[in-house]
């Protein structure tokens, strides 16, 4: 059974069937009509029967029918067949079909401008399902990532209520509440910063500042860190090292890499940071002699949510390096990563002195090489 749209479609594509025959007699007709004024010089075409007029009509009827016939096979075939194709898989999109794909009409070697379109319509619909599958994974660690410490919270919550409690149970069940709501606020904050920093809500400032300084107060952010877990930490910093960067953002990538080394560093372990001027760029380098990472994990420690370690998911969320390489993509910076199974990590980030003069807003490519 056709449908209504399609036997609208029939009709209309025997109402232009007909224009083209009538359009073609018309102009035969013309052509046959000039013809005879011409030859009227020569012939008494007056004296032509009626028998061969009727014959030469329909002889340019024949001929009209004909080329009605091969001009809408070649029409359909090479423009409106192609078309409606074309305007099926839009709707198809439209609809949320990302799996569409439209053959193109002629081979590698021969294409027109139709089958450009329909090459740049493929890529465009590959793009749309790489985006949708990304927001539908997002979605789901994010809910994910929420779901488990309101479970906690609840469940935590629920044992606070019972009489039969002591005073220190009750204390350490506040503490894990306390703890989780602050994780979970984490969570909130990163996203928020993350999804601005990707809409580019958020614009780096530039200013002049010592990078030095802000190293070093990083660190004494983490002092208490260290110390818990009798960290032996190496800071090899230049007195005074004047940068063009927003002070911020990259307080961000500083805390996000100290904060790993000492949340992957066993107690004891021994943690690096260097900083030193090559030219025109500032290195520096956090490493640690902690768990380490597989070949696998170190290409995908920058996605969002990723975790290869499930025995300390609870120690973050996955979006810290994520927000690490946005904000060094807004510096023009490069990142490299270094690693074993076992025998640490290193990370090495570089960074112009002037992180808005290299490119003058544009990317480097690559910022992030991988090194195992």
């Amino acid at each position: 059974m056709k449908t209504k749209t399609e036997r609208a479609d029939r009709k209309k594509r025997i109402v232009n069937w007909f224009k083209i025959f009538v359009i073609t007699l018309f102009f035969f007709g013309i052509l046959t009509t000039v013809q005879m004024m011409i030859l009227g010089r020569y012939i008494e075409y007056q004296d032509i029967s009626d028998g061969h007029i009727i014959t030469v009509l329909l002889f340019w009827v024949i001929c009209s029918v004909m080329f009605t016939v091969v001009t809408s096979r070649q029409m359909n075939r090479w423009y409106e067949k192609p078309i409606r194709d074309f305007a099926k898989a839009t709707r198809a999109v439209a609809n949320g079909d990302f799996s569409v794909y439209v053959e193109p009409l002629h081979s590698s070697d021969k294409l027109d401008y139709l089958d450009h379109m329909i090459i740049d319509f493929n890529k465009m619909v590959e793009e749309l399902g790489s985006i949708e599958t990304l927001k539908t994974d997002f979605i789901s660690n994010v809910s994910h990532e929420i779901k488990t410490p309101i479970s906690v919270i609840q469940s935590y919550a629920e044992y606070l209520q019972k009489d039969t409690l002591t005073e220190e149970e009750r204390k350490e069940y506040a503490r894990t509440i306390r703890s989780t709501t602050k994780k979970l606020s984490e969570l909130i904050t990163n996203i928020l910063k993350l999804n601005k920093l990707e809409n580019q809500s958020i614009q780096p400032e530039g200013k002049i500042y010592d990078l030095a300084r802000q190293l070093t107060e990083c660190v004494i952010l983490y002092e208490e860190h260290i110390e818990q877990k009798q960290i032996d930490f190496e800071a090899d910093l230049d007195d005074t090292a004047m940068i063009m960067a927003d002070e911020s953002l990259l307080a961000l990538v500083w805390n996000n890499l100290l904060s790993n080394a000492i949340k992957f560093s066993r107690k004891g372990g021994k943690i690096k940071l260097l900083e030193r001027q090559e030219g025109e760029f500032f290195i520096i380098t956090v490493s640690d002699n902690g768990f380490g990472m597989s070949k696998e994990a170190v290409k995908h420690i920058f996605d969002k949510f990723y975790q290869e370690d499930p025995s300390h998911a609870t120690e973050g969320n996955g979006l810290g390096l994520a927000l690490v390489m946005r904000v060094l993509q807004l510096h023009n910076a490069r990142i490299q990563v270094e690693s074993e199974q076992d025998k640490g990590a290193v990370f090495t980030v570089i960074l112009p002195v002037n992180c808005f003069e290299q490119s003058k807003g544009k990317l480097w490519s690559p910022v992030f090489t991988e090194k195992v």
